[in-house]
């Protein structure tokens, strides 16, 4: 299995846990950022011997400056259950304390199905005489970020090159935190692309970005969101404001709450869905994929009554603690 070198006193080890995750169905990717930063911490601290003292714990577990609330949370935890399994070999190693989640009180805007159609109505009537090519773009661009829960930035950075009509895929490159990865269309979206592609992609060379500007550069955020409000305001969608939408990336969110359930209405057990999820989304890790599956199971109360045991074996009670 291809991985990056690691370089600690305990590279051996990571790597045997790193394989007993695969083994068990897990996503490589939602534990080896967090265990190749352990390892970094390890050679750095000049850890000779196979064993991590209270002292050691103590610094891996600090904060560190501009560092995320979940970005710590999944650090420390991801590491913790590294550790437990070291002990379980008969390490001497101190476990981590748990380290909670600071969740804010921020609720995401998940749009309704009834919303979603009148919203790509408006986007699909809409036309602009400062640039004629967003009446064919905009259609696509929406609905990348609706369908295929693309970011915002990372869909305006999709580059000729990147889509692959062959295969039925677009490859993100320029993605948050550096994490390539493919995202699928279907039929539909397929043969809308195709559209876009044969009456644009003949003027743009190998390398240039598919969504233009009127001056024939990128797509800029603020004018994509400028026309978003617009949308909203077409489809008689109540703008709340104040940074609680509806954004641009609640579409993210609205796709990421809708495809965990799907997933578990077909009969996908949660130990199977949640890496799925992740890896499709770009998440470093399972950790940060947990606000959306608590956001679907508050939605569906069914689905938190199956699974709430589960989740919180896997991250922790979420009432209290986070």
């Amino acid at each position: 299995m291809n991985r990056q070198t690691l370089d600690s006193v305990f590279k051996d080890e990571i790597n045997a846990y790193l394989d007993s995750k695969v083994a068990a169905g897990f996503q490589e990717r939602s534990f080896k950022l967090g265990l190749r930063a352990f390892d970094r911490f390890c050679q750095q601290s000049v850890l000779c011997s196979l064993s991590f003292s209270r002292e050691l714990a103590d610094k891996w577990c600090k904060r560190r400056k501009n560092e995320a609330s979940t970005t710590h949370y999944s650090r420390i935890n991801t590491v913790k259950h590294f550790l437990l399994y070291l002990r379980q070999l008969g390490y001497d190693v101190h476990v981590t304390r748990d380290i909670a989640f600071k969740q804010t009180q921020f609720q995401p805007y998940i749009y309704t199905d009834e919303e979603t159609k009148r919203y790509f109505q408006a986007v699909d009537a809409f036309k602009s005489r400062a640039n004629k090519k967003s009446a064919l773009q905009y259609p696509v661009l929406f609905r990348l970020l609706c369908c295929c829960g693309t970011r915002i930035d990372e869909t305006l950075r999709i580059r000729k090159k990147d889509v692959d009509f062959r295969e039925g895929v677009i490859k993100l490159c320029e993605t948050k935190n550096d994490m390539q990865r493919y995202v699928v269309f279907g039929d539909d979206l397929r043969e809308l692309i195709e559209r876009f592609a044969y009456k644009c992609f003949y003027l743009l060379g190998y390398e240039d970005y598919i969504f233009r500007s009127s001056n024939g550069g990128r797509c800029q955020y603020d004018t994509i969101y400028d026309h978003h409000r617009l949308f909203l305001k077409t489809a008689n969608i109540p703008y709340i404001g104040n940074g609680e939408g509806p954004r641009i990336h609640d579409w993210r969110h609205t796709f990421a709450v809708k495809s965990f359930k799907q997933m578990i209405d077909s009969g996908m057990d949660m130990y199977v869905a949640l890496p799925v999820l992740s890896s499709y989304l770009g998440h470093k890790s399972i950790y940060a994929t947990e606000g959306y599956v608590r956001l679907t199971m508050a939605l569906f109360p069914y689905i938190e009554a199956k699974f709430k045991a589960k989740l919180d074996e896997v991250f922790g009670c979420g009432d209290g603690e986070q």
